[in-house]
């Protein structure tokens, strides 16, 4: 998002998380400044040079006025800020000396302590509950089973947030916090303008011993009005007009974004993934609901009845399925899960329709669940291929179940669209698999939230304190290990989507 046209610099991988982070604490926003949820390229000096650092940080200043266009005065106005903010971070011990005569540069990288945004994904079989840095990573995270009956779902999911938080993050805010009585968290609802989450400046997240909650993040399958925070329809879960947002802020003062699946990881993939993606990305999720988003230049679009991206009815070439609609062939009863679930269990592959035995069956590599994913995924190449017929994309992402623990298995789409689409512009540059792999889910819970802030940091407000941590403890744990999240899933149970 830079303010003029910098020379493109290639964006470095993930950093290893320095153990002796700081913790902080932060106090309510100003409520009118915080912009839409979804980033895009207009998002100010402020987000260029965040989106700077997070690219090719630990970087120096100059660099960052570089890869910005922004001078030297812009860069330095805007680091100071955005480190005031619990964003950046300077890195003293690993200051060079200066080309010339001078103050040594000191690298700047993003504070992936202060803050953190919560999410949860509404799945099938289970919810996902998560908590995930600025940089995209997943610091905890934990799966419960649920039954489907949506007035219990969102109870269960007030009850479990709060314990969840706590044992990997620090206390929940009390009701002083929640009513801003006290120096509290980073985001307000208005973060999120046009959705559900708005509210006012005193509704603010918990800054405990190890920073600040950004926000709650939720996000499901089928089709979902972000603005209004309703589920409007999750067929395979029976839910319909399903008030999400509303309760679940009510119960914990937290401001609440709620989103569709295949938008929120399109969101992820323009902030954490492919570069190309914030150019132009189609992104096809196949699950127990198959859907899709579309981005153009960083925005990802929703469309007049948030059903942009919808791709359920389309008909795939070949495919015989008889679809509910009256129809035959098209994607979402050829490719969802329940189809494919059904066949495993007539095959003898598992023993009943459980989306985790598949997956742990394509993890142990057993032929016959392998085989079984093969067809599916070059069913997804055939559709893969309409797709990129029509949007001609720079990346199609593809997320589905094997895909996401054997990233090699996105071959069998790769041939499907270089067979049936009429561009068959290099598929192997063109389609890829998922970023985040098992942590797909918790990455896509938090999205919103995290988009929220890279293209609007001053919706956080100023540190008032900072607490320094034992060398070596994460905030919130007890001496643990800081380069591996507390309470990851089993990755079969991950991949469950």
């Amino acid at each position: 998002m830079p303010v003029s046209s910098p020379a493109r610099m290639p964006p470095a991988g993930p950093r290893p998380v320095d153990p002796r982070r700081e913790a902080a604490r932060v106090s309510p926003p100003h409520a009118a400044v915080l912009p839409d949820a979804d980033p895009t390229p207009a998002g100010g000096s402020a987000a260029a040079v965040l989106r700077a650092v997070l690219d090719h940080g630990p970087v120096a200043r100059a660099t960052i006025g570089r890869a910005t266009g922004l001078s030297p005065a812009a860069v330095s106005r805007q680091t100071a800020d955005l480190i005031s903010l619990g964003l950046l971070r300077e890195l003293p011990g690993s200051q060079r000396a200066a080309p010339r005569a001078g103050r040594p540069h000191v690298p700047v990288d993003v504070d992936t302590a202060s803050h953190l945004a919560a999410g949860v994904h509404i799945a099938v079989p289970m919810l996902t509950f998560a908590l995930v840095d600025l940089r995209g990573r997943v610091v905890a995270q934990e799966e419960i089973d649920h039954d489907g009956d949506p007035a219990r779902v969102l109870a269960l999911i007030s009850r479990h947030l709060p314990d969840f938080v706590r044992r990997h993050r620090g206390p929940w805010p009390d009701a002083g916090h929640r009513a801003g009585t006290a120096t509290g968290g980073a985001l307000t609802g208005s973060a999120l303008t046009g959705s559900a989450a708005t509210g006012s400046a005193a509704t603010g997240s918990t800054a405990g011993p190890g920073g600040g909650l950004l926000g709650v993040g939720v996000v499901s399958g089928g089709l979902v009005d972000a603005r209004a925070g309703t589920v409007v329809e999750h067929g395979p879960l029976g839910w319909r007009d399903v008030p999400v947002a509303a309760p679940l802020r009510a119960a914990t003062g937290l401001p609440v974004h709620v989103e569709g699946h295949a938008r929120a990881l399109a969101q992820a993939e323009i902030l954490f993934g492919d570069p190309r993606a914030r150019h132009g990305l189609v992104h096809l999720f196949a699950g127990h609901v198959v859907d899709a988003a579309i981005a153009l230049d960083g925005t990802v679009l929703r469309g007049q009845g948030s059903a942009a991206g919808g791709v359920a009815h389309l008909r795939i070439p070949g495919a015989t399925e008889r679809c509910g609609c009256g129809g035959s062939g098209c994607a979402q009863v050829t490719l969802s899960e329940r189809t494919w679930l059904a066949r495993a269990v007539a095959k003898g592959v598992i023993p009943r329709p459980d989306i985790r035995l598949l997956a742990a069956a394509v993890g142990a590599r057993e032929p016959a669940a392998l085989a079984l994913v093969r067809v599916r995924l070059r069913l997804i190449g055939r559709l893969a291929a309409l797709l990129i017929d029509m949007i001609d994309p720079e990346v199609l992402v593809v997320t589905e179940l094997a895909t996401l623990r054997w990233p090699e298995l996105i071959a069998e789409v790769q041939a499907e669209v270089a067979a049936h689409s009429r561009s068959r512009s290099a598929p192997e540059r063109v389609v890829r698999p998922s970023s985040f792999g098992p942590e797909v889910l918790a990455v896509a819970a938090a999205a919103g939230i995290l988009g929220a802030v890279h293209r609007s940091p001053r919706s956080v407000r100023p540190r008032l304190a900072r607490t320094p941590l034992p060398p070596g403890q994460l905030p919130g744990r007890d001496h643990a290990d800081p380069t591996t999240p507390s309470g990851r899933a089993h990755p079969a149970v991950a991949a469950a989507i």
